[in-house]
């Protein structure tokens, strides 16, 4: 597998997502495990995909966890339902979901405010049969709204997310346009422009998307970005994306934050093989 040139003197920071990379571990012994492989930056969906309120003791034991392997909580998910799993998050879906992404709002933000973190990322949620697409988007942008006052209050960015409709056909999100108009009406509702794009290169990718022409056209408003190679979601090296020139291209368009390691790998220590040691550690 090449190894990245990640080039010399720049700030490009890369964490690794704790949700998809070391899940043959706990949650609890994850962080620990990225900092043996050289990272001090991990993020995460939000580990518990069946309470959107988990105990304050479950809070704290991630929270040392964190702070045991001196590793820095960069990105969190607002609660999405079953991730992995048939649900694409909650904000748009009427009812119980929405219900518990309500309560989960201040938890979240809460929990990033205690260990420095300052993004949460919220996933639009699926169509559901038989609800007025128009009726979820309401609904979405009131959650949304919500989400972004209450990150605000901790001093971190809302996330909005395109995925891709391969692997998420129920998802309506799936270009960065319709992502982009989100975080647009978003930060119209609220004022606070707080709102920014999550790039995530594989799932355009994988959406047919030109990734260099969303990178040169909204870089300004994108707050996270992630990467995996395609086909196969895997390391980069493993498959066709240019992703050393994407990156340096978001380098060149003004993109100064973190990139997120968000992809599938059998063993994930391994699989850093393509990222010189000294640019693992959060610069």
């Amino acid at each position: 597998m090449a190894r990245f040139s990640v080039g010399a003197g720049t700030d490009q920071r890369f964490d690794v997502n704790l949700s998809i990379l070391f899940t043959e571990l706990p949650l609890l012994e994850r962080p620990a495990a990225a900092a043996a492989a050289g990272f001090t930056a991990v993020e995460l969906w939000w580990p518990w995909i069946d309470t959107a309120t988990p105990e304050q003791s479950e809070l704290d034991a991630l929270k040392k966890a964190l702070e045991d392997a001196g590793t820095q909580l960069v990105g969190l998910n607002f609660y999405a339902g079953q991730l992995p799993g048939p649900d694409r998050g909650a904000v748009s879906v009427p009812g119980e979901e929405s219900e518990r992404f309500r309560a989960n709002v201040d938890v979240a933000a809460d929990f990033a405010a205690s260990v420095g973190c300052k993004a949460l990322n919220a996933l639009y949620g699926n169509r559901v049969e038989g609800v007025d697409p128009e009726v979820q988007d309401a609904l979405a942008l009131e959650n949304l709204v919500t989400a972004a006052r209450a990150a605000d209050r901790v001093g971190a960015i809302l996330l909005i997310e395109t995925l891709n409709k391969p692997e998420s056909p129920l998802y309506p999100l799936v270009s960065a346009a319709s992502a982009i108009e989100v975080v647009d009406k978003v930060n119209e509702a609220t004022g606070l422009g707080n709102a920014k794009f999550l790039l995530d290169v594989y799932h355009l990718a994988m959406n047919g998307e030109d990734v260099s022409a969303v990178i040169a056209e909204h870089a300004a408003k994108t707050g996270h970005v992630q990467i995996a190679d395609m086909p196969g979601r895997g390391a980069p090296g493993t498959g066709e994306l240019p992703l050393e020139q994407l990156l340096g291209e978001l380098r060149k368009a003004g993109y100064d934050g973190w990139v997120g390691l968000e992809y599938k790998a059998a063993d994930a220590a391994a699989s850093f093989e393509w990222l010189p040691a000294e640019a693992r550690p959060a610069r």
